[in-house]
């Protein structure tokens, strides 16, 4: 391998949302540069992690009937029983829901965690509260999906977050995707929830570790009971 071709691999592609960004923290450095040399180093470690944050890594999806893969990078902040949003149609009753909680420094591209159609897609405004709270599920603002897997449905939402003022949909009602592509992003931290059928058991913990397109929080044929686990 040449060592052109060795960089080309070590680099992880970053997404074209974050295109603008990177060229306006980019512009602010050079400008700072000519005021003082300080501040172009600070801006120019803020163009670093702009682009950091903005990475969009490939990912190997694991593939199988029933899987359910996560559909953020993050921490698992709750695995609990909630009413799913009204606008998902999925009814009032509580179904089990997997919290995760992404911070700046996590990849924000988000994936859809099964095979399925496009069933309903819903914005809903609302306010910025950290998404780490339980009552962002309902206050914030946030972008639902109803995905349908021909056997059961799973909803997805979208939470904005205290510092993130903007989600962005990459995909359409009644388009199909495959477990693991790209549906959205938020920016700037925030949160996903994703609500499984009843009689689901998320097969993830708190406190635990995720990757988008990778991890997998539940398995729709699974007979398994719940699991325990240990910290440490």
């Amino acid at each position: 391998m040449s060592v052109l071709n060795f960089i080309r691999v070590q680099l992880v592609p970053i997404h074209r949302e974050g295109y603008p960004f990177i060229g306006g923290f980019a512009l602010a450095s050079i400008v700072l540069f000519l005021f003082w040399s300080p501040l172009g180093w600070l801006g120019t470690l803020a163009t670093l992690w702009c682009a950091y944050f903005f990475r969009d890594p490939p990912r190997v999806t694991p593939l199988g009937e029933g899987l359910v893969v996560a559909p953020a990078d993050g921490r698992i902040s709750q695995v609990t029983s909630a009413a799913p949003p009204s606008e998902l149609g999925l009814g009032p009753a509580a179904l089990a829901r997997v919290s995760i909680f992404m911070s700046v420094f996590d990849c924000h591209v988000n994936r859809s965690p099964v095979t399925g159609r496009i069933d309903e897609i819903a914005y809903h405004p609302g306010a910025f509260l950290s998404a780490d709270l339980d009552k962002a599920s309902e206050d914030n603002e946030r972008n639902s999906f109803l995905i349908s897997t021909g056997t059961a449905r799973i909803g997805v939402v979208q939470i904005a977050g205290l510092v993130a003022r903007r989600i962005v949909c990459f995909v359409r009602k009644g388009t199909s995707v495959g477990a693991g592509e790209r549906i959205g992003m938020i920016r700037f931290g925030s949160r996903v929830d994703v609500y499984l059928p009843e009689g689901v058991r998320p097969l993830v913990a708190e406190g635990q570790s995720t990757i988008a397109g990778e991890t997998i929080i539940a398995d729709l044929r699974s007979g398994e009971r719940e699991r325990t686990f240990r910290v440490g």
